[in-house]
């Protein structure tokens, strides 16, 4: 394969102290790369560190990751007592994949929930249970509105199961982790160039500079275009995506005992964007009463979106054992769209008339402080990897619903002018935390750790506006390790939400959901490394799950619900010429205590009885993916994979009387049908250049992979797209 001179170093030595600085990692990642190359026994002791800094090259992770922080501190993933699922830069490369939703498709056990009313962007399920409000960047909460891109992503990290002890309020399925980018010592960049069918066209520029002993600057630029066979039959207005962006970082101290970042994120979007296609609601799937490529909006329709994040990170090596890791950081999410739900009973017209409005205005602004304290200690004959931690959140968040400037017949919305008043949240959070990983005797490690999050807060849409919830999380785990390439664990995790925080119904009126998950897991290193193999049995419950429905009136979807599943996974090298990425689950969900409700007047309504048993909304029995790579020799590489999901429901589990979901007594929900979708790749690589020809859903299948949870429609799935891209590196 060949290297690109972009990627963060790879393989950190199973021996290296897992609490060790980021820079000393590094240094001792490309160390190791550079023995894995050399002939020589003696080459690790003979490369000193100046070899790094004077080559300016770094050994690609491939499709194993082998550094993260999603625990806190900087470790493999392999030594994490819970499942770890990290999307490296190289496999999103070879996927040309440019929005996180995209890269998330090599995450089993995952699905994907069409646009809410007013949850629309990013919206996702992990194990059956939504993660919109665990989203993350470089371990900050990010769990504002708006589509995600990869251009400034170095790997992305799903750690499953509930993490609230790490990283705060949270939900059963896990936590999602992206991780930017960060400058590099030596002079390096790389321009890349797209075009594909449906009008695709992308130019991507990621570009490092030394500017002095342990100075150095990267950026990042993204710009991208895309249309869609999904066009609007009357006018040709088709669903399209509109996208630019920058990440810049400035990093004094690299690889030394104090560094410091400084960093900038912009993302704007400028959307057509697609609610898909109705359900039939005699047959319960898919309406074949329109064409599939049928879209409902306009040229008029909209979704326009801006983000800033500012960050500042200081990394202090206090000791050869301890380290202080400090962020603040300061963001702003503006957005404003005006989208087209399908209708069931009329074909798209010119004016809207057919499609229901789905309008929104939204304005974030959060600020963060987070300081994290590690350290390796001998205690009472024991060795034990501390942690320390304290977070402070600030969020103020007001949105609206646009005012219809129209006519009730053909409506006219524009970001600009929207319905008073607001519903708007404040809120502070405070946290600290504390957690100790003892090695009790040989091989054997105890992991507990406790937080406390108080939460004092405002909601002006709720009947108790006023939130004020302290909650206690833990996480524990029990590791045996026999030899540095095996991993046994038993863990246990909770977590808790109020969700007025993610601007839903519900506020105070009701207890926090609650979430706990126990996992019995192992994980192999193979092949001196290079292949790495997982396996997990979990249990995950919820209580008091809400609605992710903004215009929805039941807050409560579901009092409890539980999901059993097994996971596999594999990651890495097989041989020199051969890398894989793979992964499948299976699971059995099942509501265990239907939904209770109650309005304004304390009068309590519960969801239909029948409900109880059955099988919660867009979580399949089985998700399935896989990508694998082949180097044939002379520069030229052949790959493919598949991404397969079983069939989703789309239903509310919180209505009183579900006759309509069961038919003659048979639970008979709205359906998206099981899916498999196959990608081909082939690429020649230089040194200097590289050329890649892509091909999404090869033979051009019609799926769908998107859900309204209520059940009202579905999103068809990308049909086939052919993307030639030319890579240069100086």
């Amino acid at each position: 394969m060949a290297q690109d001179a972009l990627q963060t170093p790879a393989r950190a030595p199973r021996e290296t102290p897992a609490l060790l600085p980021l820079g000393a990692l590094m240094l001792a990642g490309i160390s190791l790369g550079a023995h894995a190359q050399s002939t020589a026994p003696a080459a690790t002791q003979q490369l000193p560190a100046v070899t790094v800094q004077a080559a300016g090259e770094a050994v690609q992770d491939g499709y194993r990751a082998t550094t993260t922080r999603v625990g806190k501190t900087l470790q493999d993933p392999h030594d994490i007592p819970q499942a770890v699922t990290t999307v490296t830069n190289t496999l999103m490369e070879e996927q040309q994949v440019g929005s996180l939703r995209e890269a998330l498709r090599n995450v089993s056990g995952l699905t994907f929930n069409a646009g809410e009313g007013g949850r629309s962007g990013d919206n996702m399920n992990l194990r059956g249970f939504y993660t919109f409000g665990d989203m993350y960047l470089d371990g900050i909460r990010d769990t504002a509105q708006y589509n995600r891109e990869t251009f400034n992503l170095e790997q992305i990290d799903v750690l499953r199961g509930s993490a609230a002890m790490l990283f705060g309020r949270g939900q059963a399925g896990g936590v999602i982790n992206q991780v930017s980018k960060t400058p590099l010592l030596g002079d390096r960049g790389k321009i890349t160039g797209s075009l594909g069918t449906h009008d695709y066209r992308e130019v991507t520029g990621d570009f490092n500079k030394q500017l002095g002993e342990t100075t150095a600057l990267r950026l990042n630029l993204m710009k991208r275009d895309e249309g869609s066979i999904r066009e609007n039959p009357v006018t040709g207005a088709e669903a399209e995506v509109h996208r630019e962006g920058v990440g810049v970082s400035l990093t004094t101290g690299l690889y030394t005992d104090n560094e410091i970042t400084l960093n900038h994120y912009y993302l704007k979007t400028a959307d057509n964007p697609d609610y898909g296609v109705p359900f039939d609601s005699a047959t319960k799937r898919p309406s074949r009463r329109y064409d599939a490529e049928d879209f409902w909006g306009t040229r008029d329709t909209f979704d326009d979106s801006e983000t800033n994040i500012t960050s500042l990170v200081h990394q202090l090596k206090l000791s050869p054992k301890a380290e202080l890791r400090t962020q603040l950081r300061y963001a702003t999410y503006d957005r404003a769209y005006w989208a087209a739900a399908p209708s069931n009973t009329r074909a798209p017209t010119v004016d809207l008339t057919a499609g229901q409005s789905k309008t929104r205005r939204s304005e974030t602004e959060n600020l963060t402080l987070q300081s994290d304290l590690t350290a390796r200690a001998d205690l009472f004959g024991m060795k034990h990897e501390l942690l320390a931690g304290f977070e402070y959140l600030k969020e103020d968040s007001v949105r609206w619903s646009l005012r219809n400037q129209g006519t009730a017949a053909s409506a006219r919305y524009s970001a600009g002018v929207v319905n008073t008043p607001a519903t708007r949240y404040e809120g502070e959070t405070i946290a600290v935390y504390v957690q100790d990983t003892i090695e009790f005797v040989p091989d054997w490690k105890f992991t507990v750790g406790l937080r406390r999050d108080e939460l004092d807060a405002t909601y002006s849409a709720v009947n108790s506006p006023k939130l004020n919830f302290g909650e206690t999380s833990m996480r524990t785990g029990l590791s045996w390790q026999p030899s540095a390439d095996t991993h046994y664990y038993l863990s246990y995790s909770d977590s808790f939400s109020p969700t007025a925080d993610l601007y839903q119904l519900s506020g105070g009126e009701y207890p926090p959901e609650r979430s706990n998950v126990t996992e019995l897991g192992a994980k192999w290193l193979l092949l001196e490394g290079d292949l790495a193999l997982r396996a997990a049995l979990f249990r995950a419950e919820k209580e008091w799950e809400r609605n992710t429905d903004l215009e929805s009136t039941a807050a409560i979807l579901t009092k409890k619900r539980r999901t059993d599943g097994i996971e596999f996974e594999v990651a890495g090298r097989i041989t020199p010429n051969w890398e894989v990425f793979a992964g499948l689950a299976l699971m059995d969900a099942d509501i265990l205590q239907v939904a209770e409700n109650r309005n304004t007047s304390g009068v309590v309504t519960k969801a239909d009885p029948r409900l109880k048993g059955q099988m919660p909304r867009n979580t399949p029995a089985a998700t399935f993916n896989l990508w694998t790579t082949y180097a044939l020799g002379q520069g030229w590489k052949v790959g493919g994979g598949v991404e397969a999901k079983t069939e989703r429901y789309a239903y509310s589990p919180s209505t009183a009387n579900a006759s309509n979901i069961f038919v003659n007594g048979d639970f008979k929900p709205n359906t998206a049908p099981a899916y498999a979708r196959w990608d081909a790749m082939l690429a020649y690589e230089q040194p200097k250049w590289a050329a890649r020809l892509n091909v999404k859903n090869l033979f051009d299948k019609v799926y769908y992979d998107q859900v309204y949870d209520n059940g009202g429609f579905t999103v068809p799935g990308t049909r086939r797209t052919v993307i030639l891209t030319g890579e240069y590196k100086f």
